[in-house]
């Protein structure tokens, strides 16, 4: 069946004035879809020219195309019908309010793509636990026999890919903070997995990042449906501003419906009579944080599944790159790469995924948000603490503090690089210990992003 919609807003592109705003991963494959169908396309992007990708340079020549670049490359942002921005430049910027008044539409590739096309959508956001959520939930409805997309803030950009989805398609989107900002169009089955400070640095305060959270589920209708953290008090507020059905999750047996954890085994709740779902022991992944993880993917997608073909994804799926991946063991000590790990709050979660003593390499970019909350973890569970990249300081102190208060000490080394700490870590950890680097910062300070560090740790690793 033709997508008449879709075919409707690519007949409006040929002549309109479209500025794309950032010329990263997300919008690259809008250079080639808005040149096909007649757009003239303005390219806008803070780097000079010799910095682009050669990818992007390739498309500039193709298409001969107008930039704006540098500094103060948004100067010229003036009288568009269209502009899509990179998530990381919010819609509160004072040029795209200024378009928008005019009467630009201000969007995102992600959110064009969530307008016009015909299949159910699931979108997952959250501060900790979005993209192992969001992959637990495909390859269950993989398993099941859909046909599933999965993109958003992970994967490849779906946009281009608009005209093969149907119906009977499933599109799984893992959401943040900053692709959430301004959206008008909610997912069908809207996922909050928590709230907890992250992104400071980019957002004016915590009180916007709430908001740009929920709008996940701000334009759902009452067919649709809200899976919401029982634990998490901001997000459990959310179900005052629902206007479909509420499911909860929750990590203690302390819901009347919805699915839990309770006696090391997920239950499924329904009026306050627990059905077991799967020991925890035989879940492959480790981690409270991954049982909760399932949980919530239940509580999305169980009425669209055979739930004991879930139960064979459990058993057998082995997580992430970058979560708490097993790298390799050397001498008596195992690796393990969580550099996704940009929080306390993701870090802790790691650290209480291991009963065995812990050597932590931590620390990076600094979003400016509070380290107070890591000290007692890193106190009660870390022998050796290895610490590098602008935030060392603060988790330094926040640990010392911890000790003061714990009457315990945890030895503590400061380095300059990850070589340096893996070389430290190589040399103080003992047989029987965990090596976790779970930096509980971004990455930005040293490294492209949270990938290539963890590439970079594994290489270094794996060299020994």
């Amino acid at each position: 069946m033709k997508n008449l919609k879709l075919e409707e807003f690519n007949k409006s592109l040929r002549g309109k004035k479209v500025g794309i705003l950032g010329l990263g991963v997300s919008n690259l494959p809008l250079i080639d879809y808005l040149y096909e169908y007649g757009a003239n396309i303005y390219l806008f992007d803070e780097k000079e020219y010799d910095k682009l990708d050669s990818n992007v340079k390739e498309k500039i020549n193709k298409y001969n195309l107008k930039c704006n670049l540098g500094n103060n490359c948004m100067e010229d942002l003036k009288n568009f019908d269209i502009i899509f921005r990179s998530p990381s430049i919010l819609p509160t910027r004072k040029e795209l309010v200024d378009e928008a008044s005019r009467g630009c539409l201000i969007t995102t590739e992600i959110e064009m793509l969530m307008k016009l096309i015909p299949s159910k959508i699931i979108g997952i956001t959250g501060s900790d636990g979005k993209t192992t959520t969001t992959t637990l939930i495909s390859e269950c409805l993989k398993a099941n026999g859909y046909n599933v997309y999965v993109g958003g803030n992970i994967g490849t950009p779906l946009f281009t890919k608009a005209n093969e989805m149907t119906e009977e398609d499933i599109v799984v989107l893992e959401l943040s903070s900053f692709q959430l900002m301004g959206m008008t169009v909610s997912p069908n089955i809207s996922v909050i997995t928590n709230i907890t400070p992250n992104h400071l640095n980019i957002h004016k305060d915590m009180e916007e990042y709430i908001l740009s959270k929920r709008r996940i589920i701000d334009n759902q209708n009452k067919d649709d449906v809200c899976v919401l953290n029982y634990n998490d008090e901001i997000v459990k507020d959310f179900s005052n501003y629902a206007k479909g059905e509420v499911r909860y999750f929750s990590k203690f047996d302390n819901i009347s419906n919805g699915f839990c954890i309770k006696n090391n085994a997920i239950y499924r709740v329904i009026d306050n009579n627990y059905s077991k779902i799967i020991d925890t022991k035989d879940v492959l992944l480790r981690g409270n944080h991954n049982y909760e993880n399932i949980c919530t993917c239940l509580s999305a997608i169980i009425d669209l599944i055979d739930i004991n073909k879930a139960i064979e994804v459990f058993k057998t799926f082995k997580g992430v790159e970058h979560r708490l991946e097993f790298v390799r063991e050397i001498n008596g000590v195992k690796w393990y790469n969580d550099s996704v790990s940009s929080s306390p709050t993701r870090t802790i979660a790691g650290l209480n995924s291991y009963d065995e003593n812990i050597v932590l390499i931590a620390g990076g970019y600094d979003k400016h948000i509070d380290y107070d909350v890591i000290g007692e973890p890193i106190v009660n569970k870390v022998s050796t603490l290895i610490l590098m990249g602008d935030t060392k300081e603060k988790i330094y102190n926040a640990t010392v503090k911890a000790e003061e208060k714990l009457n315990k000490k945890v030895d503590k080394y400061m380095v300059s690089s990850l070589e340096e700490a893996v070389d430290l870590a190589l040399d103080k950890a003992k047989i029987g210990e965990v090596v976790l680097f779970s930096p509980a910062s971004a990455s930005f300070d040293m490294f492209k992003n949270f990938a290539d560090r963890g590439e970079n740790f594994k290489t270094l690793v794996n060299q020994k």
